[in-house]
């Protein structure tokens, strides 16, 4: 079933990092916009047919005034919904703030889709009333928690309105560091039970609950709750003894918040419960987050992904795909993928992950085949006899010794331009730049490379027909450049590692330009940039037919390999 989600372009806005918050200096101040809330809640609970004191936010609600409210300012008409009210303050945070921090804000079509798959992963096939605590440990303004409150209120029609506002405490949870955005979801979230305090009579109304609290969403909690619904901050942070000892089962190498929000989600998880968050999908393949995805598949294995092509406003400035994901820790033996873009489209079931190794989902109905072939492979590119590194060259840490001229104990440098065709050549718009002096003691033995490899590139371009872009580097290429080379980091290098790989350097160059296997690594990986990682996880059908693919090329090749991995390609 496809149905209707359109995805604006948005500010990301405030999440809550573990860091103060920095000075912003954009247009409007957030104590502007935190100025003018209370008008803003005065029309709405006037509209609802209150009156007197139920007028002042600061009565109304439960939570204190922050310093910022001042004198109040007059609202425009059209900031007429919670959404774009909390939307005007996480823009006003400005771009340095959001981007040291991690902020991002959550548009609202993305928040009413996260909640439904979560619905979805609990089984619910029909509204009903919370049966247990909707908790997001980082919640901002309270973007992702509107569309679960308007959903418990609705199933909660028939209910006496005392009991349902006595009982939300229990059923709706928020957590972030930032006072001012906590108040602002505390009166937004509030602004939804004005009906509810309208219908309630005089004598028994009382203010309304605060429902979000300041304080550290990663802070270990013994309560339990159903759902873990979030929209992390992003971003390497440094952990004290005591947190790594903590999340240790969930780290490889330095910490991301987001996979510790996430690690902290399945903690405080009830046995049918269920953690939805939206995160970039480097958590789906990247080495960084294997061990947390072996964690994943063993206590709460995926239950859905909805990959979000239109990526503005979610993540800005991060060149790879954002998705929505449920996990639970029922059992289940599928995953459902759809593509989140304008609408929200189905795209496959696959088996679940059961590995901590890259995730393999396809991103289009049409690689769904092969992504089901792939996830039954014998061998991986590793166990095939071959590994990937990255080109040692970063070329702005040793801008001094590299020129355009072939000084005596200069080596040529191998450019991922150099690689574009599947053929080794010399691009000449590296020409300037195509000579490194081996000035450093370890350069002969770190930097060069005498032998010949498979080349790949390790970063593409967004609107490149192809991810994976490989190129032989063999004997007499080698011989032409010098006899060694330098590849630059935008470089991966692939060499056997024994005598007798499951396929030949040859056989593998050609491989790796076929149309299945680049859709393999599509379904493999959402970043533009294809790590040496994600190569050596790459995988490759038994020895067998690996050899039987020997001397094979082109248009041969290339059926014979749509025919093993099952793939409908033209």
């Amino acid at each position: 079933m496809v149905s209707g989600l359109l995805v604006p372009a948005r500010d990301p806005g405030a999440r809550g990092s573990r860091n103060a918050r920095g000075k912003a200096a954009p247009a409007m101040s957030p104590a502007t916009v935190l100025a003018g809330v209370p008008e803003w809640w005065a029309q709405r609970a006037s509209a609802a047919g209150l009156s007197g004191k139920w007028l002042d936010v600061s009565q109304a609600v439960d939570t204190a005034l922050p310093k910022e409210v001042a004198t109040p300012f007059d609202v425009p008409e059209q900031l007429g919904t919670a959404e774009q009210l909390g939307e005007r303050y996480v823009a006003s945070l400005g771009t340095k703030d959001r981007s040291d921090h991690g902020r991002h804000y959550t548009p609202q079509p993305l928040a009413a889709e996260l909640w439904a798959m979560t619905k979805r992963a609990l089984g619910w096939k029909r509204p009903r009333p919370l049966p247990g605590l909707v908790r997001d440990p980082a919640c901002g303004a309270g973007a992702l928690l509107l569309p679960v409150l308007r959903d418990h209120l609705g199933a909660s029609a028939r209910t006496d309105p005392q009991l349902v506002l006595a009982g939300l405490p229990n059923a709706i949870a928020g957590i972030d560091n930032d006072p001012n955005a906590v108040w602002l979801a505390n009166v937004v979230l509030a602004a939804e039970l004005l009906p509810l305090l309208a219908v309630t009579p005089r004598a028994r109304r009382r203010p309304l609950p605060a429902l979000t609290e300041v304080g550290d969403g990663l802070a270990a909690n013994d309560s339990r709750c159903l759902v873990s619904l979030m929209n992390p901050p992003y971003g390497r942070v440094k952990l004290n003894p005591d947190e790594r000892a903590r999340f240790a089962r969930h780290l490889y190498g330095h910490a991301n918040l987001y996979g510790l929000f996430m690690a902290s989600g399945i903690e405080s998880l009830s046995p049918d419960g269920v953690l939805a968050a939206l995160v970039p999908t480097s958590f789906l393949a990247g080495r960084y987050f294997e061990a947390q995805r072996g964690v994943l598949a063993t206590e709460a294995p995926l239950r859905s992904v909805g990959f979000v092509n239109d990526r503005a406003g979610v993540f800005d400035g991060v060149l790879q795909e954002t998705c929505l994901v449920t996990f639970s820790p029922k059992k289940t033996r599928t995953v459902t993928i759809t593509s989140v873009n304008g609408t929200v489209s189905p795209i496959a079931k696959v088996a679940t992950p059961k590995r901590a190794g890259p995730w393999i989902l396809p991103r289009r109905a049409d690689d769904a085949p092969a992504a089901a072939a792939a996830l039954a492979m014998p061998l991986t590119l590793a166990s095939a006899g071959w590994k990937a590194t990255t080109g040692p060259l970063v070329w702005n840490r040793r801008a001094s010794d590299i020129s355009a001229l072939h000084a005596a104990g200069a080596v040529p440098i191998l450019w991922a331009a150099d690689i574009d065709g599947g053929v080794v050549h010399q691009d000449p718009a590296r020409d300037g730049q195509r000579y490194l002096s081996l000035r450093v003691k370890s350069d002969q033995q770190v930097m060069v490379l005498r032998e010949p490899a498979v080349v790949v590139q390790r970063t593409t371009a967004p609107e490149q027909p192809r991810r994976l872009v490989a190129a032989e580097l063999t004997d007499s290429v080698l011989t032409q450049w010098g006899g060694m080379v330098v590849a630059e980091n935008h470089v991966n290098v692939l060499r056997p590692t024994s005598s007798n790989p499951a396929v030949t350097r040859t056989t593998l160059t050609r491989l790796l330009a076929t149309r299945t296997l680049d859709r393999v690594m599509r379904s493999m990986s959402g970043s533009v940039a294809v790590s040496a990682y994600e190569l050596e996880s790459l995988p490759l059908p038994g020895r067998d037919i690996l050899a039987s693919w020997e001397g094979l090329s082109g248009d041969a090749l290339e059926a014979a390999v749509r025919f093993v991995y099952r793939t409908d390609l033209p």
